[in-house]
């Protein structure tokens, strides 16, 4: 068996058996605690336990993910195509950490243990909390399917909030109203601590409104 052959079988095979009870939060960050389990034989399993961070969702237009360091050419080449025919058109750009705690292995069947594990977080009261049944040998393909579905769960209900607070509206230089908020948090924060210049002129750049705000910029610095 190849590995895209392998690699398919394990899709099959995965499973998220607990979901989180609420979606990725649309104006803040959201921290999932997870446990991958994964038969190693008949009588014993293996339980990684981890988080996922999700950091808060940030609305991108095509233009301002060509500025974006990253992406493969492939990529790269479909956002251009993107931005050739709707520049400006606003979409949710999501990131995330995935931090891996520990891994156990537990003398006992698969079934068990994600009996006793469901019942474990019903009895502490952990609705952010996840179980997925995954494959040994491809262990984190099943925190990719996870993310991927806290991703696509999301979507949707993000979308409507932000459009309800009028964050995807683009101005006429093709910038979102949410953009312009983040580009004035980053100034904030710049006066506060000019470390956070680099950043803030990255940001300008990514969206092409530098010179928009290049006064306003160097007046940080003047004494």
């Amino acid at each position: 068996m190849d590995m895209d052959e392998r690699i398919a079988e394990a899709m099959r095979k995965t499973e998220i058996i607990r979901a989180p009870q609420r979606r990725l939060s649309t104006f803040g960050s959201t921290t999932i605690d997870y446990y991958v389990v994964s038969e190693l034989t008949a009588e014993m399993s293996a339980v990684r336990d981890g988080k996922v961070l999700a950091e808060r969702p940030r609305i991108v237009t095509p233009y301002y993910l060509l500025h974006v360091e990253g992406f493969s050419d492939g990529a790269r080449r479909y956002l251009s195509m993107m931005a050739e025919q709707n520049p400006h058109e606003p979409g949710i750009f999501y990131s995330y950490r995935n931090e891996l705690h520990a891994m156990n292995v537990v003398s006992e069947p698969l079934g068990v243990v994600i009996g006793n594990l469901n019942a474990r977080l019903d009895a502490d009261k952990r609705p952010l909390s996840a179980i997925i049944r995954g494959v040994e040998d491809v262990w984190d393909l099943a925190v990719m399917m996870f993310i991927y579905e806290l991703t696509r769960r999301a979507a949707g209900g993000n979308f409507a909030e932000f459009r309800r607070h009028g964050l995807l509206d683009v101005d006429e230089s093709g910038v979102p109203a949410a953009a312009r908020q983040q580009i004035e948090m980053l100034f904030a924060m710049v006066r506060e601590d000019r470390s956070w210049a680099s950043e803030l002129v990255t940001e300008l750049n990514r969206w092409g409104v530098y010179q928009e705000y290049e006064d306003r910029f160097l007046s940080l610095f003047k004494r």
